[in-house]
């Protein structure tokens, strides 16, 4: 990626130095446990209590050093600063204002309004407060865990939380959420068109930052590997070995695959509507 240089985002809130008292029993959670917490970040619900702690699949919080830490800090600002060139353009061509989110870089643990946020979510969005949660130390997650390393991958997952702020800033996180809450029966289908709608806005950030000559064709790669390693049927073989389509909150692989690519080569948010496709 081609991004040293570029235009850091000051809409964001360094929460690294601050100590939460949020601790869960001083052990590191397994992937199974990061697919709970992200369940449960997504419906804005500690969940954290349902996590076991002596998991062996494998362990999430790979520590940083000062240079990684310092250096993802910076791709972070500028990766925010890009999706906000984006889709400022986006609002104002419909004759909006864009509020942008604001990204809380912490470590380990940290206080939202959508409950408790844990690094073994991985990054996430609360709608609650318009806010991009990030631990810096995913990137290692991403490398040794999901096996979806590189600077492109981390822009991606970036990308996709800035997408369900747009969701919500035009209605449709809300709409959706209302939906689940009267039709329980289809909550988990409707929250997978919901993340495929979000991988798809992260496509159109990366049409841009190909426009913008920050994304390479190898960025491309490591992008397209990212949205693959985070399906559903991936990582429940990963952490049980077998998968369950009617527990996906998420999308197949192969979806999201198919839904990033979409907003990548059209560059058109229009294009993204995963209700109806």
């Amino acid at each position: 990626m081609r991004w040293q240089g570029r235009r850091e985002s000051t809409n964001v809130e360094d929460r690294r130095s601050e100590r939460s008292g949020i601790s869960m029993g001083g052990k590191k959670t397994g992937v199974l446990g990061f697919i709970i917490l992200l369940v449960g970040a997504y419906y804005g619900v500690d969940l954290s209590g349902l996590v076991g702690t002596s998991s062996n699949i494998g362990e999430v919080g790979s520590s940083l050093s000062q240079n990684e830490e310092e250096t993802l800090e910076k791709l972070s600002r500028v990766v925010l600063a890009d999706t906000e060139s984006t889709w400022q353009d986006y609002f104002a061509r419909s004759g909006q204002k864009y509020s942008a989110p604001t990204m809380v870089l912490y470590n380990g643990a940290t206080p939202s309004a959508c409950g408790t946020g844990q690094s073994a979510m991985g990054p996430f969005y609360c709608p609650n407060d318009h806010k991009v949660y990030l631990d810096l130390s995913f990137y290692n997650d991403m490398k040794n865990q999901l096996g979806a390393g590189g600077e492109a991958a981390f822009a991606y997952v970036i990308a996709h939380e800035v997408g369900h702020h747009v969701q919500n800033l035009t209605g449709i996180l809300p709409r959706i959420s209302r939906l689940q809450q009267s039709n329980p029966a289809q909550a988990n289908q409707l929250s997978v068109n919901l993340e495929l709608q979000a991988d798809c806005f992260a496509g159109v950030f990366g049409y841009q930052a190909v426009k913008n000559n920050m994304f390479e064709a190898s960025d491309l790669e490591v992008a397209f590997a990212a949205a693959e390693a985070v399906g559903d049927d991936r990582l429940q073989k990963r952490s049980q070995g077998y998968a369950v389509p009617d527990s996906f909150t998420h999308g197949t692989s192969q979806q999201r695959l198919t839904w990033f690519r979409k907003g990548l080569q059209t560059g058109d948010p229009t294009q993204c509507n995963t209700f109806t496709n």
